[in-house]
């Protein structure tokens, strides 16, 4: 549908809408390639798409929505011993590796090259073939806690999403958007079709470099861009000076995962003319759910009331057609300002896993966050339920230990876990990359938390294992450590 009504714009019809590579689509052209397409692809029980960023997974998405049959974005930078289990998951699939994707894209000739008929397809049987209680998509979640899970996006979810945020045919025609984020990501899919009903060209960059990121903002004049905390992170340090001459770029959102403040506000710095977005969502409940605006960040950035400053460190507040509630342990609702589980309800909201629905009874889904919120409705984000660490009895959050830590000035990243102790249950130990005393960079966090906060252990890195998209691996970590600190 998103697509068809792009298409059906008549004083945008010859506008590009997609451009990667040095190649540009039309909406006219991106559908009549994607109608091609579905003629393969309704022979199939689903399409896996295993590429970058490119003109093609557009052009695979749509066509995957046409012929009615799931589109899976899968990271193509998996090693054989992760791939062919996954793909195994999907038999009667087709596979759409690097190799395939010129094709898809090329003259309509070349749609040979994946067996696509080149006659006028049957655009009412394509169309009718649209249901929209049907898999739209399947992404594997990030697996950060646990192995990645096939979380399951229907037609609904989506349009849901695009319908309660975006106004159809709102952008200037001359607005750009930059799409740096990887493809099997659900902001990458999202970004896709919120600019494309909004009537913003999408411009996609094939991998992130921070230096390619600016040229290309400058070559493209991008006017919007959404990047991942780690992205951000070495954009700023790729700016020398206090500007970053981006004179055309309005709005810069981001999100993924948590962002060291000192980052958000040097990018400010050197963004003057810039909105700033932060974004928090799932990939269970098709993007966003919570937004804290380029008139939060303003605010915060110049307020004197401590309330408002700290609004910097939220994520904002809810999306329309989207409720957020705070849980205690014992499933009650939370007080303004109350610590607990995170729970999200609303149209857009999927929270579903291979045909098992993780709702409850009221349609509520579990993030697995814990947080709070104020009394204005800012919602604080203080890390994985998961990752809690129990010492002595005492419930701490990581994230508040690395927040204290992010701000020591030796410090580049922190990453704080709990291992098992037979005294305390569980022992802090804080992972950093950077430089410090050991002795002073604990008694840092003394003085600002307390005793029972305190890291008894520091271990300093040259990295830490993280996704693409900038979420801490903790897994991982906590494997490597238990190997190591014993």
């Amino acid at each position: 549908m998103i697509l068809e009504m792009a298409a059906s714009v008549g004083d945008r019809s010859d506008r590009p809408v997609v451009t990667a590579g040095g190649r540009s689509l039309t909406a006219p052209e991106l559908l009549h390639r994607a109608r091609a397409a579905a003629h393969r692809f309704r022979q199939h029980q689903a399409v896996l798409y295993l590429g970058a960023n490119h003109l093609a997974y557009p052009v695979a998405l749509f066509g995957a929505a046409l012929a009615g049959v799931p589109f899976v974005p899968v990271n193509y930078r998996l090693g054989t011993h992760q791939l062919t289990p996954l793909l195994a998951r999907h038999p009667g699939a087709l596979v759409l590796r690097p190799g395939d994707l010129d094709a898809l894209v090329g003259d309509l000739e070349d749609l040979d090259n994946l067996g696509v008929r080149r006659e006028e397809p049957d655009t009412d049987a394509l169309d009718a073939s649209q249901d929209q209680d049907a898999v739209a998509v399947l992404l594997y979640t990030s697996g950060t806690t646990a192995e990645p899970k096939a979380a399951v996006l229907r037609h609904r979810h989506l349009l849901a999403y695009v319908l309660n945020t975006q106004e159809f045919a709102s952008a200037e025609t001359d607005d750009a958007t930059l799409v740096a984020v990887p493809p099997y990501h659900v902001a990458g899919l999202m970004n896709l079709l919120t600019n494309l009903y909004s009537g913003r060209r999408v411009v996609y960059l094939e991998a992130f470099g921070a230096g390619e990121w600016l040229e290309a903002v400058r070559r493209e004049r991008i006017t919007h861009a959404l990047v991942v905390p780690t992205m951000l992170s070495r954009i700023v340090a790729e700016v020398h000076g206090d500007d970053a001459a981006a004179p055309a770029l309005r709005s810069l959102a981001y999100g993924g995962a948590r962002t060291p403040r000192r980052v958000v506000e040097r990018a400010l710095r050197i963004f003057p003319q810039t909105g700033f977005v932060n974004a928090y969502g799932l990939t269970e409940t098709a993007s966003s759910i919570a937004v804290l605006g380029p008139d939060d960040h303003w605010q915060a950035s110049v307020s004197d009331d401590p309330a408002i400053r700290d609004r910097l460190g939220s994520v904002g507040r809810a999306l329309p057609g989207v409720e957020i509630q705070i849980r205690t342990e014992d499933g009650q609702p939370a007080g303004d300002g109350e610590t607990g589980l995170v729970f999200v309800r609303g149209e857009q909201i999927s929270g579903e896993y291979g045909g098992r629905s993780a709702l409850d009874g009221d349609g509520w889904f579990a993030t697995r966050d814990r947080g709070r919120l104020d009394a204005d409705g800012y919602l604080f984000i203080e890390g994985r339920a998961d990752d809690t660490i129990i010492r002595g009895g005492e419930n701490i959050a990581p994230a508040e230990i690395e927040d204290v830590l992010l701000a020591h000035p030796g410090i580049v990243e922190a990453a704080v876990v709990g291992l098992p102790d037979p005294e305390w249950g569980q022992r802090i130990v804080a992972i950093l990359v950077g430089e410090g005393d050991p002795a002073e960079i604990r008694q840092w966090v003394k003085d600002r938390l307390r005793s029972s906060k305190t890291p008894d252990a520091i271990v300093f890195r040259a990295e830490l294992p993280k996704t693409e998209t900038g979420k801490l691996l903790r897994r991982i970590l906590l494997a490597e450590l238990e190997t190591t600190h014993a």
